[in-house]
């Protein structure tokens, strides 16, 4: 099964999983999941790539850091991976992360790829978000049903099944302090983004409600380098759903790039 568990090894304190050789891609996943999230996109680039995916401090096989209270905790936390030049490829609060790396390691990043980033929310999307938060106790696992309808709605799939998995077997607090930093976030500064230098890909669904399909293109539009593509069909989790189509999408993008 494609969404099984992968072996790891340990670099900078995070289990990740590594395969493949080349220039180096590293694929950063969201709150609540794992390295496996990247499954099918991790078998593809590494046919062309040295490919490197951690779980997220608190999440899969990494153990939870202390004092992990801001996106620049997370950013600290994942630079030290960046032992030469990378391409960085976020999903979600991943994308977070990503752009980040790019911003303040710009020479260690060659090109940034955000998936389903979210920028500038409105205030409804942002009582939402930190409602979700609050309710957070760090101790006890969250019933994941209403995390898995808004990524998968009603559909049942391998793919809503694995994440259902994943949500049940995360560390509480690892989740608690995750989903604290990403709510009260609210996506890459406009400075940041217009002061880019790398390629940047943005990308979403197009049936995405909260990263959505206009955040991406207007992101797109203050970086230089900068290029958005809406996926057809596809909502939060399309590097699941959708593997193949990001992959595309992915090679494409970093052709151009590199």
């Amino acid at each position: 099964m494609i969404w099984e568990q992968r072996p790891r090894s340990v670099a900078a304190g995070l289990a990740v999983i590594e395969a493949g050789e080349g220039p180096t891609v590293l694929l950063l996943h969201g709150v609540g999941l794992k390295a496996e999230a990247w499954s099918p996109i991790i078998d593809d680039l590494s046919k062309r790539y040295h490919v490197i995916a951690p779980d997220m401090p608190g999440h899969g096989a990494s153990l939870m850091i202390s004092d992990l209270n801001s996106l620049r905790d997370y950013v600290e936390a994942i630079a030290p991976l960046l032992t030469q030049k990378s391409i960085v490829v976020g999903h979600s609060m991943g994308a977070m992360i990503a752009l980040g790396l790019a911003s303040r390691f710009e020479d260690q990043v060659s090109a940034v790829a955000a998936m389903n980033a979210v920028f500038e929310r409105d205030e409804n999307a942002k009582s939402s978000v930190s409602a979700r938060a609050a309710m957070l106790d760090g101790k006890t696992v969250s019933d994941p049903s209403q995390t898995l309808h808004r990524w998968f709605g009603e559909s049942q799939s391998q793919e809503q099944e694995a994440c259902r998995r994943w949500l049940l077997e995360v560390d509480p607090f690892g989740y608690k302090s995750a989903y604290g930093v990403f709510a009260s976030e609210d996506g890459p500064s406009r400075e940041l983004l217009s002061s880019l230098a790398m390629p940047a890909l943005f990308m979403t669904g197009a049936d995405e409600p909260n990263s959505t399909p206009a955040m991406s293109k207007a992101m797109a539009e203050l970086v230089p380098n900068g290029k958005a593509v809406v996926l057809n069909g596809a909502a939060h989790m399309m590097p699941m759903t959708h593997s193949q189509n990001v992959v595309e999408a992915l090679a494409s993008f970093l052709k151009e790039a590199l």
